[in-house]
């Protein structure tokens, strides 16, 4: 599986999840002290490893973001993760998934 939560990642709430024509997927928001760098590397190494390829990526100030999917002739899977940092505090990561068909 390649949306889980970051290690040692403290969830915000319960994921939201859902089930649509492309397939089970849902958005979870969770804190980490790792870096928005070490989030993100995380992600793509796991989409990566599950033949998931970069749409894009995305560097604003401190903050990152990024997105894999299996393509137009895929199931659908898709992965995006944006990681923030916050003054004084730990990482804010937004990571939202589609299992596919």
């Amino acid at each position: 599986m390649f949306a889980v939560i970051y290690p040692g990642g403290t969830p915000d709430g319960p994921a939201t999840t859902a089930q649509s024509a492309e397939g089970p997927g849902g958005i979870l928001s969770f804190k980490t002290d790792a870096t928005p760098d070490q989030v993100i590397a995380f992600y793509r190494q796991r989409a990566e490893a599950a033949g998931l390829k970069s749409i894009n990526t995305m560097n604003r100030d401190d903050a990152r973001a990024y997105a894999a999917g299996d393509g137009a002739d895929g199931t659908g899977k898709l992965l995006n993760v944006i990681a923030t940092p916050v003054d004084g505090g730990p990482t804010d990561v937004m990571l939202s998934w589609s299992n596919g068909r």
